[in-house]
């Protein structure tokens, strides 16, 4: 197996920066042992003009049947000569990305110490893979790699014979990618795609693979028009497994999506109002409401549950009063451009230690999040499937248990108000639900019962004497000590639904 990355550079930032880059020196060729073969990475040229890595995988037949053998699954085919007989020790597949994963490490991670601005930084690459299988053809390859920001992407079929060209077309292909992008995001995309191209791996794909492929997919398989097909050939087809990497990558989605897209209709709304003046955006009021709640509870040590990117965290920065601000939210893309946004890099020692950016989901609980002043969950309980709900209940006001909750979410009679709204349709695309000012008072009287709360419910925005205000903000105070009864109510329950997030 046989793959190349190539890029060019001037005097002042030469090519040959890609050796620091793969960690792997220009001048000299390396070997390295991995579990099928070995691996080799040399370079067939290397100047400041132009420089090319190359990727050789010499694979061990036998050691490979003998493996497949072992795991019982996932490995050779039955027939005995087809076992030694096959393509895997020449075509690009799950072999070439195990070897990349383990030859490539820091590079796939984006680690350089030595240039770490150049590893953040897109550059010129040219990627090429002269045998490589396709189950799908060349149009399934230019589908997976066109959306990915190549400027380039060439699948040359490979005939059968070339002296027999009425024979046609083998599924093999000779792939070219040329564009500016990350390294580490050119070598993560070639993980992913290689394996799912060639529809098989040859090993056994276990649950571990879920994690492997978020990882490995993170900031572009959550938005990729074929993330379905990727997803199930990448995990073998195994339902379950599909099925977990689909609903994590549509939580990260929706957390990726949600401060831009919200905020933006809540914004193009609030400019269609008669008013001379340019009103307040009701993110902005939502922002000043919640601040003003959590200042007359007396919060000091606060979370933020779902912070997106970072709006809110931002705000609570800015008022000494909260000497700790926690932003929590299930995608690491969020997460940096929060980061990005609060200039975290940059703060003074003192502000810095005020503020923590954590990754997790609302629907399991986290010890890390018990012992808090407060917690705010803006407008997020609408993203979730009901069904989920009780779980993101159990994880907030059973386990974490802060003494303050803040929960905002739309009111749906309101949205008669916005003329840009078609009628029946939710504020946001990804909206499992909308609730009326009932259906919020109702869910939200039923949770604080069960957790031994009181409840106090607040407008946000202008509060219409018919359809009400167009969010609705649910103010929860636990009680100073919580009954008894209450108590073990809470806690059966709460196992219950621990159980189900578990399971879920």
């Amino acid at each position: 197996m046989f793959l190349t990355i190539s890029t060019t550079g001037t005097p002042e930032r030469p090519a040959t920066d890609l050796g620091f880059l793969l960690h792997k020196h220009p001048d000299r060729s390396q070997t390295f042992s991995t579990s099928h073969g070995t691996a080799h990475v040399f370079y067939p040229e290397a100047s400041a003009e132009r420089c090319t890595a190359a990727l050789l995988l010499e694979v061990d037949p036998i050691a490979l049947v003998r493996k497949g053998k072992g795991k019982g699954r996932g490995g050779a085919p039955d027939a005995a000569l087809a076992q030694y007989v096959n393509d895997r020790p020449y075509a690009a597949s799950s072999l070439l990305s195990v070897a990349m994963s383990t030859v490539f490490k820091s590079a796939l991670s984006g680690a350089c110490k030595a240039m770490p601005e150049r590893a953040a930084a897109p550059m010129e690459l040219r990627i090429e893979v002269p045998a490589l299988p396709a189950r799908g053809g060349a149009e399934l390859v230019r589908k997976l790699f066109g959306p990915l920001g190549w400027t380039r992407v060439e699948a040359v079929a490979v005939p059968l014979d070339e002296k027999f060209p009425q024979w046609g077309d083998s599924r093999y292909v000779r792939l070219v990618l040329e564009g500016e992008l990350r390294l580490a995001d050119a070598l993560r995309q070639l993980y992913v795609l290689l394996p799912v191209l060639d529809d098989a791996k040859h090993y056994w794909v276990a649950p571990d693979e879920v994690d492997k492929l978020l990882r490995a997919g993170e900031g572009w398989l959550a938005e990729h028009p074929e993330q379905k097909l990727i997803t199930s050939r990448y995990l073998a087809r195994r339902w379950g497994l599909t099925r977990q990497a689909m609903e994590r990558l549509e939580l990260v989605r929706l957390a990726e999506s949600d401060d831009l897209d919200v905020e933006s209709v809540d914004n193009a709304v609030d400019e269609g109002s008669d008013t001379e003046e340019r009103p307040v955006p009701l993110a902005v009021r939502r922002r000043e409401a919640i601040l003003a709640a959590l200042t007359a509870a007396g919060a000091s040590r606060v979370l933020d549950l779902g912070c997106g990117q970072g709006q809110l965290v931002q705000a609570l920065l800015k008022d000494v009063r909260f000497t700790e601000i926690v932003g929590l939210d299930v995608s690491m893309r969020a997460l940096t451009i929060a980061s990005r946004r609060l200039k975290l890099d940059r703060l003074g020692e003192r502000q810095a230690a005020r503020v923590t950016l954590r990754q997790g989901s609302l629907t399991y609980t986290d010890k890390r999040l018990k012992g808090y002043d407060a917690a705010v969950l803006s407008e997020v309980v609408e993203h979730l499937d009901p069904e989920r709900l009780p779980a993101l209940e159990f994880a907030v006001f059973g386990s974490a248990r802060p003494r303050t909750v803040l929960v905002t979410t739309p009111n749906v009679e309101y949205n008669v108000r916005w003329e840009s709204l078609p009628a029946g349709h939710a504020r946001h695309s990804d909206h499992r639900f909308e609730w009326t000012r009932t259906e919020f008072r109702a869910w939200a009287a039923a949770v604080a019962a069960r957790h031994g709360y009181t409840v106090e419910f607040v407008p946000v925005g202008p509060d219409d004497p018919e359809v009400g205000p167009p969010t609705q903000m649910a103010v929860f105070t636990a009680a100073t000590t919580e009954p008894a009864t209450a108590a073990a109510g809470t806690a059966a329950r709460g196992t219950e639904t621990e159980k189900e997030a578990k399971a879920a």
